[in-house]
């Protein structure tokens, strides 16, 4: 029998993470999988799935662990969903930020922050995810919460285009904080690409792509308890 232990997964483009844990399930023939923190269904990266029941009951240190992502933001437009899935709206007549003004900016991001989720996230209002009020029509507020960026860097900006890496807390929404980025900047971004690269000490580089783990070796790529 199988001892309890981790699986380091790189998430694919275009599942939910909850896609991920059922080809696991099938994969193992073990019904008792958790995963470490939601990944959106168009972003990439890893993954750390609890499989068996003494796994998914450790999985907490993980969903508390701080996170690192690198992102890729569109500046001069807007998303109702903060990010490429929803309805893109290009702003006209905009003033292209410099690379000096885009630093400013993300400095100012830096330390404890209120932030308020995207519309279409997963915050619960009387029990009911905010994605699924919203599909619906029916738009409540999001409620605003503390959460803390430790690290902010510019990788790469060529307007429109910004690349950057985050290092934040747990509960930390990208999608909003480059909503938040562009508001700032007074040309508007959503992302438009995201890949969450470390998970506490856990790296982005230590994870088995998806599409290589079968029934023959998965046992192999487990972290013992």
């Amino acid at each position: 029998m199988t001892k309890p232990g981790f699986l380091l997964v790189k998430k694919p483009k275009n599942i939910t993470s909850h896609d991920v844990v059922d080809r696991l399930r099938k994969i193992s023939g073990i019904k008792k999988i958790g995963h470490s923190g939601t990944l959106d269904p168009f972003a990439t990266g890893l993954l750390i799935l609890g499989i068996g029941k003494g796994a998914t009951k450790k999985l907490s240190r993980f969903l508390k662990a701080d996170k690192e992502y690198i992102g890729l933001l569109k500046l001069g437009a807007v998303s109702d969903t903060f990010d490429k899935t929803g309805k893109i709206l290009e702003k006209e007549k905009i003033k292209k930020p410099t690379k000096d003004e885009v630093k400013k900016v993300l400095e100012s991001f830096l330390g404890e922050i209120n932030q308020t989720p995207p519309l279409f996230s997963a915050q619960k209002i009387k029990g009911k995810p905010l994605y699924q009020l919203a599909r619906k029509g029916i738009k409540i507020k999001p409620r605003a919460k503390k959460v803390k960026v430790n690290k902010i860097e510019i990788l790469n900006y060529s307007f429109p285009y910004l690349k950057i890496k985050v290092k934040c807390s747990s509960g930390t929404y990208i999608r909003s904080l480059a909503n938040d980025i562009g508001k700032t900047l007074g040309c508007g971004a959503y992302l438009e690409e995201l890949k969450r690269t470390k998970i506490g000490s856990y790296s982005l580089e230590k994870a088995v792509e998806l599409s290589k783990i079968n029934k023959e070796n998965w046992q192999k790529f487990l972290y013992k308890l």
